[in-house]
């Protein structure tokens, strides 16, 4: 398997997942043109996608889906009432390519076996995915207020975790956010905290797991350095040291991170 995100956090966002024979975009957040900017500089063809597995309905994570389905002909994965948000975002989509998924769904594309499982935010209908290659899982975590049994379940034991670490608490509650959004951001179907990641991370993290990728962080109330030693604290904490143990990065605002070859 190949991963590498091609932009993380409220600008944007947009994953690529690539095992032998089959490839797919979690979310589309920026615009085509930038898409397949994202995916030529890591040496992949937007042609040989295979689909557009959406997570929610906001702006950030499906601007350039209905650009990309149209221009190269891709199936659009998201559960029914996503469907009913984005429809009037992403334009007109042929009904062939209106793939509908429900929580907990298990499907194939090509040799890439995917779960879909339930996250907490607020959106219509959210959801994380989990993909199967050869012998390795890769679990994809991000927008959401806290862990889910169903999420826990899936991305238990990964080798690869992308996890959300969106804001640190003292920046967001002292920042200039006004008191509603700071409350939205905090609550159960808001965002993970730096602590948050770390304490779940702690508590999904295997013998198997040997990369995690902070993910969707905030433009105002983090910075990527504060990201990663709040979470590396956190789990050094529970026993588990970054950069013995297992590799962590920060996924970039506006530009592809690391292409992660999973052998």
């Amino acid at each position: 398997m190949r991963v590498c995100t091609l932009a993380s956090g409220s600008s944007g966002n947009s994953t690529y997942v690539e095992s032998n024979e089959g490839s797919v975009l979690v979310d589309a957040g920026l615009s085509g043109k930038a898409i397949k900017h994202g995916l030529e500089t890591i040496g992949v063809d937007p042609l040989d996608l295979d689909g557009i597995m959406i997570t929610h309905e906001h702006l950030d994570h499906i601007k350039g889906a209905g650009v990309l389905s149209r221009r190269y002909d891709l199936k659009i994965y998201a559960t029914e009432k996503t469907w009913q948000q984005l429809l009037p975002t992403v334009g007109n989509i042929e009904e062939c390519n209106r793939m509908v998924l429900r929580s907990e769904d298990y499907l194939e594309i090509e040799d890439l076996k995917i779960e879909c499982f339930e996250t907490s935010h607020d959106a219509a209908e959210p959801i994380g995915y989990c993909f199967y290659g050869s012998s390795m899982k890769v679990g994809i975590t991000t927008d959401t207020g806290l862990l889910t049994g169903q999420a826990r379940k899936h991305v238990e034991g990964s080798d690869l975790l992308i996890f959300e670490a969106n804001h640190d608490l003292k920046m967001l509650k002292n920042g200039c956010y006004p008191w509603n959004v700071k409350q939205r951001i905090l609550g159960d179907r808001g965002h993970l905290s730096n602590i948050a990641a770390g304490h779940c991370l702690a508590s999904l993290i295997s013998g198997k797991t040997n990369k995690i990728i902070l993910a969707h962080l905030s433009k105002d109330n983090n910075t990527p350095e504060l990201a990663f030693k709040t979470v590396a604290d956190v789990l050094r904490e529970s026993g588990i040291t970054v950069g013995q143990d297992l590799v962590m990065e920060v996924a970039p605002r506006l530009e592809p991170g690391i292409v992660w070859d999973m052998l």
